[in-house]
């Protein structure tokens, strides 16, 4: 019999949980949170807040955390520290998010896999574990093709008078903001690349319009071109994606794929039913 195991998937906007019992699936939402921004004490009350108390006193036996952040030795540290704080005797594995995405979107089969959500990342994957990973830079520097990433880019064609009139005057009724609070919000307040990602859905509720066609377009081509042209194995193997902004955006990536001539894979919007097949396997 498999143990009590409950799968996290968790990105820095919201986390999803399965918690797999006697063969019965039970799927939790809380907070999402980046160990960059939350230190182990904050992470941990999260869990307690939000979490255990939808588990009823479930006695979880084995935990596989996938998340933002935690490529890094020092925030996956931070992150099953956390865990343990709260699950106690618990066997607990921590993966970068960027796992979860190989193995859901892959399985045991070679690919590459990508993340297009609040943020991005690629990497090749040879069936077991990853090979390469093209640098994930954050929001700062780098997410190209991310929530977050055109979510700026949305502010800049607002900020600089580059929207026409319709454009601005749907943007103005739908977010009712101005370039102070704007400016306030990323570079004062916490949370920044959350809040750039919000504007990520003014896109893809006004397709169509000439202006929001070539952000899509130009924020999606910069992933392919600095990560995906990096693989010499894109032009091999099927690339695939998860995320939010890969699911809402998928017929862009199919003609960028048809333009690149690449195989596209499997899309999908969170990587949380493959990472169960992956574990009941």
């Amino acid at each position: 019999m498999m143990p009590v195991t409950l799968i996290a998937d968790s990105g820095s906007t919201k986390a999803e949980w399965c918690l797999i019992n006697n063969g019965k699936k039970k799927t939790i939402y809380t907070q999402g949170f980046s160990p960059y921004f939350l230190s182990t004490l904050q992470i941990a009350d999260l869990l307690r807040n939000e979490l255990t108390s939808q588990l009823k006193n479930v006695e979880v036996e084995q935990l596989f955390y996938y998340g933002t952040g935690c490529a890094s030795p020092k925030n996956a540290r931070s992150v099953k520290t956390a865990l343990k704080e709260v699950f106690g005797d618990a066997a607990i594995e921590v993966n970068h998010d960027l796992t979860a995405a190989a193995r859901a979107l892959c399985g045991h089969n070679k690919g590459i896999a990508c993340i297009l959500g609040t943020g991005s990342n690629s990497c090749y994957y040879n069936g077991t574990k990853i090979v390469k990973n093209s640098p994930g830079l954050g929001y700062v520097l780098g997410d190209e093709g991310s929530g977050a990433y055109l979510g700026k880019k949305v502010l800049q064609y607002y900020l600089y008078n580059t929207f026409d009139d319709d454009l601005r005057s749907r943007f103005d009724a739908q977010f009712v903001t101005n370039a102070v609070e704007i400016l306030e919000k990323v570079y004062k307040e916490p949370l920044p690349n959350r809040y750039l990602a919000c504007f990520a859905m003014f896109l893809a509720e006004n397709r169509g319009h000439y202006m929001v066609e070539n952000i899509l377009e130009d924020g999606l081509n910069d992933f392919f071109f600095t990560h995906l042209c990096k693989y010499r194995e894109v032009w091999s193997l099927p690339v695939s994606f998860v995320g939010s902004v890969a699911f809402g955006f998928k017929d862009v990536l199919q003609e960028l794929c048809r333009t690149y001539e690449f195989e596209l894979g499997s899309v999908l919007k969170n990587p949380m039913q493959g990472l169960v097949a992956y574990h009941n396997s």
